[in-house]
């Protein structure tokens, strides 16, 4: 009797974290739900960048080879950790390590739109031969009446310094961006199907892939809306912009969407942070 009393303790003691655990981060459905949100959140962030690529150019006269390689540079830290960290998904606490992920892309989409508060308002007069040119070593004359471009020794120290400083920012934030993406897919696919049901987890795994191709769409969507504000508007008034949004020397809010793509990964990540790292199979 005593023997049966010690062993339902020790049974009882080792189910007590369970038990602590709150039944709703026991549920595969709503890991599904706060993955499905956490990579729609996070697409938002890397599909932004895309739709506003063009308006950055010509914010801070970049070339297009630098744009692209800018685009493109998140892609170095993935593939860099990818194979790495997915061999050792199994022996580590993958939903703390997808919750970790996610704050390092929350990170690098505030990140993306720090160039816009560390310079100043934007000068259109000084910037419109980038918008033809997408070249950095043309400016625009300062003489009223004089024809042709200068070259970029007639450009201050100053413009040139401070494009070096976005593009500094900017490409440490995409290769946050890399790193912290690599947990988010193959973390959560593998803990879904390692805790579904057989019956269950295709649809599971079905329904965060579509969001998958959704993902994108979004990101333009929120691009177009989001470059319909002036670049400064929380630096001048609307009385003082002189442009319309249909003048070739039109710059958009582009840094207003990495604030509001940046925030929804960061509520995205919390959950994470209180799933176990073994469920019951379902």
């Amino acid at each position: 009797m005593a023997l049966g009393s010690i062993q339902g303790c020790g049974a009882a003691a080792l189910q007590g974290p369970r038990d602590v655990q709150p039944a709703l981060f026991l549920s595969r459905q709503f890991f599904v739900f706060c993955h499905g949100l956490l990579q729609l959140s996070q697409l938002l962030v890397s599909g932004y960048l895309k739709s506003s690529i063009s308006t950055i150019e010509r914010r801070y006269g970049l070339s297009s080879q630098t744009s692209g390689l800018l685009a493109s540079f998140n892609e170095v830290g993935n593939t860099l950790l990818i194979v790495f960290i997915s061999y050792f998904g199994s022996r580590v606490h993958r939903p703390r390590f997808i919750g970790c992920g996610a704050i390092l892309v929350s990170l690098a989409g505030f990140l993306m739109s720090l160039p816009h508060f560390i310079t100043g308002p934007y000068e259109y007069d000084q910037s419109v031969a980038s918008v033809f040119s997408n070249t950095t070593d043309l400016c625009q004359p300062r003489v009223p009446g004089s024809q042709g471009n200068l070259s970029d020794a007639v450009c201050t120290p100053h413009a040139a310094r401070e494009n070096h400083e976005v593009l500094l920012v900017m490409f440490i934030a995409q290769a946050l961006l890399g790193i912290g993406g690599v947990p988010i897919q193959p973390f959560g696919i593998s803990y879904i199907d390692d805790f579904a049901s057989e019956r269950n987890s295709p649809l599971y795994l079905g329904i965060l892939f579509s969001l998958t191709v959704i993902g994108p769409g979004v990101a333009f969507m929120l691009g177009s809306a989001m470059l319909r504000f002036y670049v400064d508007i929380d630096k001048v008034s609307g009385d003082e912009v002189q442009l319309t949004n249909k003048d070739p020397r039109w710059v958009g809010a582009w840094w207003l969407g990495f604030l509001v793509a940046a925030s929804l990964v960061a509520v995205s990540a919390v959950p994470y942070f209180f799933f176990p790292q073994e469920m019951p199979k379902e």
